[in-house]
């Protein structure tokens, strides 16, 4: 046997099981004084549960012995546990009951096995007063087993829409009675929920028929008195579909028909066919493929992709197909934008405003509106106002102010803004202008008639001088056409222009003549070698005719471009000639001046009188020497009278020759001299020719007469005052070295004393002798005063000889013997 917390001893524990077959038996220690409880106790398999022996607040047996009784039919009890005190004996095989434990006399049974289920007796001897009483319990215990996690099986896991389908809920253990719930949550999640209406109760669950709402998880919960448990939940897959589709159009537009879009719109079709599994799509254009896929977006649509869309669905599990077919419209406004314009009717008293915008589907709705009700809106009350593509109205001239604005209003599906123009009536300001011109080469003349702006444009018409109309009338501008004839010369025209707003009509007069010609001046006068310019300008008035203009000169002969001669200066309306270096008197005369146009032609004369250049003065030659090598020749010369001079040339030629020939030709010996020189010095000469000079002066133009022609004279003899300043000066210098000899000998007379005496002691008997210098300074001024003397005797002077001219002074010759030494 198994023991309890202490051992007991080896007598207690025999005498312990001694006593079990007693107790077993039934026999009653004293009859008078047992006591018998029975009482039902509830347990939970795997969970522990206490069997107590008597009353709850009796004092625990002194020996106690449980034994158990299986079911009814099973056999004997048999011991199960056995204690007394703190010792405890658990008998063989109580573990197919569980883990026993026994204390206090309480049968513990931990993690209960459902073998435990039966009747569990206990005896026991309780201490009471003094002594021990016998009590008796007898405790049915119930092993309850917990509900297992249950299980659903469909009878199919997909099963078409309209078929009977049957869940059943199972569990492999649990004590009945089983409770049985089921939840039912949608395929896209949710709250999950008992279904109503379902056929069937309890552990099957029947869907008779199936429809889409039936599809999505389902579990079961099943329940007993220990738990509750819920299955995993099983997902039941309804087939359906396709249905018939249901085609949305964004942006939402519908009409009579179908739906509408506007050009250049993004439009998104959506189909939607609801479908277990999925539909397939597809989208038709006017029975053509286009797309797959539940939306089809069509970016900026274009007018070609108006007409039918077919959403075809295809249940691909099924083969069915459903479709469904809408008809798109695309608006599209007119091009550009709506164009507003004024007209005058055909009296000229009228305007009709005129509203254009073609194209577009639907047609654009056009209205007129202004400050005023028009003609049509008063007489159809607004009925005629208002049109489609083209709208007219037409407005008295007589009721309508200068300066009223009307206004055209365009309305179009495509446009949710609309669009609009407008015009304002108005007379421009001013009058026509009229102008004439000439075709090429003269064949026709045109009449310009111009008066632009306004609204309606201004009608103009041309007309003769007796008002009779020639032409139709033209808006802003017309234009005449003529043949050029002579006979249009000095015919007036007249423009006549209307306008709606004015009542009384504008005119412009234009004749036609030949040009107008006048000239800066009648008669130019200009000096020979100038330039003469002769200015001519023509004045066409209002007729201009696009007049050619020419010069001729006064042999009669056009002038014309690439003359050196002349030089032509030429503007729209004037022309000028310049005459460049006048001749005289070639140039002179009378220069015309001449335009033509295609109805005549006029001239107009210009007298030009070319005037002598002033001669320059007479020039006389006053001095031709030859310098002392005949190689050059000194000219001086003098004017005689005013006049203009730019200066003088020098011409030379020979005077004869050996063979006596006749003179040659002259040559410029000196040109571009100066005005104000009066001299100069030629060379090149060759000494054994002789030649004849003259001087010219000249100016810009001409060259005056020339100086009478002579030949160089020879120069003077200047040898006399060479030889007379060559003596002079040996004198002097003799003179000095003579002083300055006396003077060292004087100083020295005791190196040299006889020639001191030699020349100091010859002046004579008694003389004194010179004892110091006084005598140098009495001798040296003797000597100048004899010099003096010497110089005079010489005939000439230095003065003379200082006055000579230059070239005597370089020509004068050297005299023999003669050296000229310069004092330091």
């Amino acid at each position: 046997m198994e023991r309890g917390r202490a051992a007991s001893p080896p007598w207690r524990a025999a005498w312990i099981l001694c006593l079990l077959p007693a107790l077993a038996g039934g026999q009653l220690l004293a009859g008078d004084e047992a006591a018998y409880e029975e009482r039902t106790v509830t347990g939970v398999r795997g969970r522990a549960v206490e069997l107590s022996c008597g009353r709850p607040a009796a004092a625990p047996p002194a020996v106690v012995f449980w034994s158990f009784a299986a079911a009814a039919g099973s056999g004997p009890p048999r011991a199960v546990a056995v204690g007394s005190g703190w010792e405890v004996a658990v008998a063989p095989g109580a573990g197919s009951l569980g883990r026993v434990a026994l204390r206090n006399g309480t049968l513990e049974l931990r993690e209960l096995r459902v073998a435990a289920r039966g009747r569990f007796l206990c005896q026991g001897l309780f201490p009471e007063r003094g002594r021990l009483r016998v009590g008796y319990a007898a405790v049915l215990l119930r092993v309850l087993v917990p509900v297992s996690k249950p299980f659903v099986r469909p009878t199919a896991a997909a099963a078409p829409e309209g078929a009977a389908v049957a869940l059943t809920c199972s569990v492999r253990e649990g004590t009945e009675p089983l409770s049985f719930s089921w939840q039912h949550q949608e395929p896209r999640g949710g709250a999950a929920v008992a279904p109503e209406g379902l056929g069937g109760a309890g552990a099957e669950l029947r869907l008779t028929p199936a429809n889409r709402s039936h599809a999505g998880w389902y579990a079961c919960t099943v329940g007993n008195q220990v738990n509750n448990r819920t299955s995993e939940p099983v997902f039941l897959d309804i087939v359906y579909g396709p249905d018939q589709p249901a085609i949305s159009v964004e942006p939402f537009s519908p009409e009579q028909g179908g739906f509408s879009a506007g050009e250049r719109e993004d439009v998104v079709l959506s189909c939607l066919a609801p479908s277990n599994p999925p539909s397939r799509y597809v989208w038709l254009h006017n029975g053509s493929q286009v797309h797959t896929g539940q939306t089809y977006v069509i970016s900026g649509i274009a007018r070609a992709q108006a007409g039918t869309y077919t959403c075809l669905a295809e249940n691909s599990h099924l083969q069915t197909r459903t479709q469904a077919t809408i008809v798109l419209t695309v608006y599209y406004p007119p091009a550009g934008t709506p164009s507003c314009s004024a007209l005058p009717t055909a009296d000229l008293r009228d305007v009709a405003l005129r509203c254009r915008w073609l194209g577009g589907f639907p047609p654009a709705r056009l209205r007129w509106v202004g400050p005023g009700p028009s003609r049509e809106e008063e007489e159809e009350e607004g009925v005629m106002g208002m049109s489609f593509s083209m709208a007219t109205s037409i407005q008295p001239g007589a009721a309508t102010r200068n300066g009223s604005s009307f206004s055209c209003l365009a309305s179009h599906p495509a446009l949710p803004q609309g669009a609009a123009c407008g015009t304002t009536l108005w007379v421009p300001a001013g009058s026509p202008s009229c102008t004439a011109a000439a075709t090429k080469g003269d064949e026709f003349v045109m009449l310009r008639c111009q008066w632009e702006g306004g609204m309606p444009p201004v009608s103009l018409r041309w007309q003769d001088s007796g008002g009779q109309a020639l032409g139709d009338p033209s808006p802003s501008t017309t234009v005449l056409v003529l043949g050029a004839d002579g006979s249009l010369r000095g015919q007036d025209f007249i423009c006549a222009a209307a306008h709606p707003l004015q009542a009384a009509s504008t005119e412009c007069h234009l004749r036609l003549d030949v040009p107008k010609l006048e000239a800066e001046r009648s008669e130019v006068v200009v000096l020979e070698g100038g330039e003469a310019r002769l200015a001519c300008r023509r004045h066409d008035g209002g007729a201009s005719l696009g007049a050619s203009m020419a010069w001729y000169d006064p042999k009669q002969q056009e002038v014309t471009l690439g003359l050196a001669k002349y030089q032509l200066e030429q503007g729209e309306a004037w022309l000028n000639l310049t005459v460049q270096d006048a001749e005289w008197p070639g140039d002179g005369g009378t220069y015309r001046c001449a335009a033509a146009n295609a109805v005549g032609t006029a001239s107009l004369p210009v007298r030009l009188h070319v005037e002598r250049y002033p001669a320059p003065p007479n020039v006389t030659i006053s001095r031709l020497r030859y310098t002392r090598a005949r190689t050059e020749v000194r000219l001086e010369w003098r004017t005689q009278g005013s006049g203009n001079l730019t200066g003088f040339v020098v011409q030379r030629r020979r005077a004869k020759k050996p063979s006596r020939q006749a003179p040659g030709p002259w040559e410029t010996a000196a040109g571009d001299i100066e005005p104000h020189t009066r001299d100069r010095r030629l060379g090149g000469l060759d000494p054994a020719v002789v030649y004849a000079f003259r001087v010219l002066a000249v100016n810009h133009r001409r060259a005056g007469h020339p100086s009478e022609v002579q030949t160089p004279a020879e120069p003077p003899f200047e040898a006399y005052p060479a030889v007379t300043a060559a003596a002079v000066l040996g004198m002097l210098v003799a003179t000095a070295a003579s002083l300055l000899a006396v003077r060292w000998v004087a100083r020295h007379r005791d190196s040299l004393p006889r020639l001191h005496d030699l020349l100091f002691r010859t002046a004579g008997p008694g003389a004194p002798e010179p004892i110091d210098t006084p005598e140098d300074a009495e001798t040296a001024a003797g000597t100048e005063d004899g010099a003096a003397a010497a110089a005079r005797a010489v005939p000439g002077t230095a003065a003379e000889q200082l006055s000579a001219p230059p070239d005597a002074a370089e020509d004068a010759p050297v005299s023999a013997g003669v050296t000229v030494t310069a004092a330091p």
